[in-house]
């Protein structure tokens, strides 16, 4: 039986180095959640009363919770509110976080 070789075609593949090389642009912020807003009275007993993006508010917010351990132990999505947080709640004395979100939003200018 006569052996059969196939040469096997190679083509040249280079691929170009300029996307590679290309680096992305650094990621920017969205203009909305950078522009400072104002908290309402409730709102300013926990985060403070100057104009800040909503970002720093969510941070201040959720550093207060923690302060005063305010997460549900075993269920963390809940925050249990204090006196100063149920005003900012709607009087809920337990909200989850996304809901908690939505309520905060309702105190910012």
């Amino acid at each position: 039986m006569p052996k059969t070789t196939k040469k096997s075609a190679t083509k040249s593949t280079k691929k170009s180095t300029t996307k590679s090389t290309k680096k992305k642009p650094a990621r920017k912020a969205n203009a909305a959640f950078m522009r400072p807003v104002t908290p309402s009275p409730a709102l300013a007993e926990v985060v403070g009363t100057k104009p800040i993006p909503r970002t720093e508010v969510t941070k201040r917010l959720w550093a207060y919770i923690k302060k005063n351990k305010l997460q549900d132990p075993k269920s963390k999505r809940m925050i249990r509110a204090d006196a100063t947080l149920k005003a900012v709640f709607g009087g809920k004395s337990t909200v989850d976080m996304f809901e908690m979100t939505k309520l905060v939003g309702q105190h910012l200018k």
